[in-house]
This record gives C-alpha cells, sequence and structure tokens, in this order.
C-alpha cells in the first residue's frame, strides 16, 4: 500500500520553467535584425576574453541563443560528429555542466576531464604538447583552471578552437556573456529604435580579482547607452577596487562609473544588482565583501531584478528565491542556450541554424 505522505512528496511536474513575467526569448528575437555574417568570424577564433568582442557580433550572439531558447526542441543535430574536450582542473557546477549540456543538445560528443591529475600534466607535460594532443582527438576545448596562463599557452598550440571558462582571477568570458543576454531578454526594448529609459546597474563584487565581475565590465563597454551609470559596490578603496586601467576603459567607453560601500543607499535605485562574493584564487577561494547581502527585506527597487553568476554564500538569501527579483535562476538556465550558440559558431556549423524560423 502506498503511504499517502510518502506519495505526496515524490510527485513533481514536468512543466517548463517560467521565463519570467513576459520576457519571452522571442521579443528579444524580434528586437535583433539577423545578419549572419558577424558571426561568422568566430569560426577561426578562440574565446579568450570578453575584450575580443564587438556590438554586432555580440547582438547575433544573443539572438542565436534566443532562437535555441524560443525553440529547444527544433535544433537537435547541429553538432553530429563533432567532440567537445571539456576539461575542467578547477572544481565547477555551473559552468560545467552548461556547456555539457550544451553541446550534447546539439548531438555531439563529449570527452570530460575533471582532475588534473589523471593526466600528462601530473608528470610534467607541458600545456604546449597536451594542447597538440588534443588537436587530434576533438573539434573544441573548453578548459577552467585556477592558473590565469594557461588557456594562452594552449592557445600556441592549438588548431581548434579552445574556450576560456574561468582562469585564475582574470576572466570569465562566457559567464559575462550570459550575464548580458538575461538582461536583454528582460529589457529588450533597449535594442530597439525605442528604447525605455537606461538601466542603473549595481554591481557588489571586487573587479580587481573577480573574473565574472572583470569580463561583465568589459562588455558593457559595448553599450554604454544601455546603462545611465553603473555603481559598484565593495568595503575597499576606489584604487584597490580596481585593477590598473580597468576604470580608465570604462570611462574610455563612455560608462558612468560610481563606487560606494553602503550597498543600502544604492539598492533604492537599481534596476539590475549583480552580486557576487567569491573569487578563485590558486586552488581554492577567497570571499570578499562579507558584510554585503541580499534578502527579501532590502530596499530594493520594485521592480528590480537580480543576477548571480552561483555558485552563493550568505550574500544572497534563499527567501528572494520566491520573488520577482529573482532571475539568477534564469541566468543559469540562458547560459545554456547562450553556449549552445557560442558552440555552433567556433564549430562552422552556424549556417545550419541562421535562416531557420
Amino acid at each position: 500500500m502506498v503511504d499517502p505522505n510518502l506519495e505526496q512528496v515524490v510527485q513533481f511536474e514536468r512543466r517548463r520553467p517560467d521565463v519570467q513575467g513576459d520576457a519571452h526569448p522571442k521579443k528579444l528575437l524580434r528586437a535583433i535584425i539577423e545578419d549572419g555574417d558577424h558571426l561568422a568570424k568566430l569560426a577561426n577564433q578562440h574565446i579568450y576574453s570578453s575584450d575580443q568582442f564587438d556590438r554586432p557580433t555580440l547582438l547575433q550572439l544573443f539572438r542565436l541563443a534566443a532562437k535555441y531558447e524560443a525553440n529547444p526542441d527544433r535544433f537537435s543535430s547541429s553538432l553530429n560528429g563533432q567532440i567537445l574536450i571539456s576539461a575542467f582542473y578547477e572544481p565547477s557546477t555551473r559552468t560545467r555542466l552548461s556547456f555539457e549540456s550544451a553541446w550534447h543538445r546539439l548531438g555531439g560528443d563529449i570527452m570530460s576531464i575533471t582532475d588534473r591529475s589523471t593526466t600528462g600534466i601530473a608528470k610534467g607535460e607541458s600545456l604546449m604538447d597536451v594542447a597538440e594532443m588534443f588537436n587530434n582527438y576533438g573539434d573544441c576545448v573548453v578548459l577552467r583552471d585556477s592558473q590565469e596562463s594557461s588557456v594562452r599557452e594552449m592557445m600556441e598550440s592549438l588548431r581548434i578552437p579552445i574556450i576560456n571558462a574561468g582562469n585564475g582571477t582574470d576572466e570569465h568570458p562566457t559567464q559575462a556573456l550570459a550575464d548580458l543576454y538575461t538582461i536583454f531578454k528582460w529589457r529588450p526594448d533597449l535594442l530597439t529604435d525605442t528604447p525605455g529609459k537606461p538601466l542603473n546597474l549595481c554591481l557588489v563584487g571586487f573587479p580587481a580579482k573577480m573574473r565574472t565581475v572583470r569580463s561583465l565590465l568589459k562588455l558593457l563597454c559595448y553599450f554604454p547607452e544601455v546603462f545611465s551609470s553603473v555603481t559598484v559596490v565593495n568595503d575597499k578603496g576606489c584604487n584597490a577596487m580596481f585593477a590598473p586601467g580597468q576604470l580608465e576603459q570604462l570611462e574610455q567607453f563612455g560608462l558612468t562609473v560610481n563606487t560606494s560601500d553602503d550597498l543600502e543607499q544604492v539598492l533604492p535605485k537599481a534596476d539590475v544588482v549583480y552580486i557576487n562574493a567569491i573569487s578563485w584564487e590558486g586552488d581554492s577561494f577567497k570571499q570578499y565583501g562579507k558584510k554585503y547581502h541580499l534578502d527579501a527585506s532590502s530596499p530594493l527597487k520594485q521592480d528590480a531584478i537580480i543576477l548571480h553568476p552561483l555558485a552563493r554564500g550568505e550574500e544572497l538569501s534563499t527567501d528572494l528565491d520566491s520573488t520577482h527579483h529573482n532571475w539568477y535562476f534564469s541566468q543559469a538556465r540562458g547560459a545554456v542556450f547562450l553556449r549552445m550558440a557560442l558552440l555552433t559558431c567556433l564549430v562552422k556549423r552556424a549556417e545550419r541554424v541562421l535562416d531557420v524560423i
């Protein structure tokens, strides 16, 4: 006999997750005119830094991601016959699994490495030699490594594309792509001829040390008109908050950047709140800005959204999960489709999905 209490616990619903209000990806599709020529150049590029992109390429990547998300069952064979080498030498849940999910959803096969000690590197093999072997084994490499120089070293020997999935405290460009894709999916009007009011962005983090924050700030430079202000909140002084040349780059592109150490003062005016507290350093992580946290009692604007690259700690309370401010789960989900778009371009398969309605 079935225990009625247990039966209630084990039941679940298979309905698709809400994409938050009316922020359906088809609205973003309609806001961007398709032009695949801007994606073609990605077929001959490694993905190393947010600095390598331009505005037209970013827009077309977001459009292709929205196409995948709007029609997830229509595209399942774009990467048939292609092999991804997924090399994660630093702990990861979302980034690794979203890349592998993206590749599988498009019909590709995967070889996965999750422990440096199981490779020839543990015997002293150089990264350049490892890269030379990868040329023979796969069609694309995704690498996460706590050493900032590892991606660059492998790029010197690779004849297949490699994606920087996080190199120490330096950069995490695909996370930043997913972050910006989420913002434009929420407010696609900002990319139309009749945009609404630009956004006040509150960024809680440490740009000098956090790769997610560093990469996102670089991407914002391509859309200065979208953000009326960017306020970076941290308990460090301005000189310590930014790496050399970092603030100057943002201002050169026309961004209005403010700094503050008072989160409660900034929140009431922020349309988007991006919060992070963890930076990977060496073989572990360090937490910055421990005194800053968000919960249901925080003085958020009524229609503000919260983004977080995850994994979270005490800085982001679970009591926000059931509120309309929660866009961090949608952010993680959308990262799969953004990476599907990017991977399709890198292995020269974009023509298979462009022009498909």
